[in-house]
């Protein structure tokens, strides 16, 4: 297993280059359908995005042993929340990845038995799992992380706390929604991990959910939110501090 996690790990900077570059021609694609491109065109746009698609599904065979392994050291996390979501995550990218195998096993003809359809749809519900799981992580460690800068502020907050007393309901609420907010964007921009984790979960959440046909957008969103994950994941392979530990 071991040599499986060392192998997968150097091949996740080719993986996400691959990912850039199938949502690009994703956007691409509907773009230029939109622009009225001709139909060669557009059929070689797709046949690139496939082949990319298929490249990247190569590039993570054996990743489930990675996921599994790191599922194994999030057990140990202090922190019982964490310890939950990060696990659990893990272990939902590990059966994505599995899924995922298999649909390259059918793609390649390897296993020509295997209901594409049925496995695709098996796979993206792991993902949404997984990708719904990290963003309850994220909004854990800002309430975290807006409580602890919100404790070191007592003096202004008791401040506030008079004047919320002195003000009608209405404006009771409104300035506690303008703490908040000021506290979550201190809170975000003293932490580009979290805030670069925030945005990279949301942008690949519409992804599973327009494959499921949860919440339809069109392919040149989908594209887009795909396109701006990856180059957010290439940053923090090229930056190791950007990663959220």
């Amino acid at each position: 297993m071991e040599t499986w996690v060392r192998f997968s790990a150097q091949s996740q900077a080719k993986e996400r280059l691959f990912r850039a570059a199938q949502y690009a021609c994703a956007l691409a694609g509907d773009t230029l359908r939109r622009n009225g491109a001709s139909a060669g065109v557009l059929a070689s746009v797709r046949q690139l995005e496939a082949h990319l698609s298929l490249g990247r599904k190569l590039l993570r065979l054996g990743s489930s042993a990675e996921a599994l392994e790191a599922a194994k050291r999030a057990i140990h996390l202090s922190d019982m929340v964490l310890r939950f979501c990060v696990t659990l995550s893990h272990l939902n990218r590990a059966m994505y990845f599995a899924c995922d195998n298999v649909l390259w096993a059918g793609k390649t003809g390897l296993v020509p038995s295997v209901d594409q359809e049925k496995w695709s749809q098996r796979s993206f519900r792991y993902y949404l799992f997984a990708l719904v799981v990290n963003l309850s992580r994220d909004a854990y460690e800002i309430r975290i992380l807006m409580e602890r800068e919100a404790g070191g502020k007592r003096a202004k907050g008791s401040e506030n706390g008079r004047q919320l007393r002195a003000d009608n309901g209405l404006q009771q609420l409104g300035l506690r929604l303008q703490i908040q907010l000021r506290l979550l964007i201190h809170v975000l921009r003293n932490n580009p991990p979290l805030l670069l984790d925030v945005v990279k979960n949301t942008c690949d959440l519409f992804i599973p959910l327009d494959k499921l046909g949860l919440y339809k957008t069109n392919p040149g969103f989908v594209g887009l939110c795909g396109l701006t994950s990856s180059i957010l994941s290439i940053l923090t392979i090229l930056h190791p501090w950007l990663k959220l530990k």
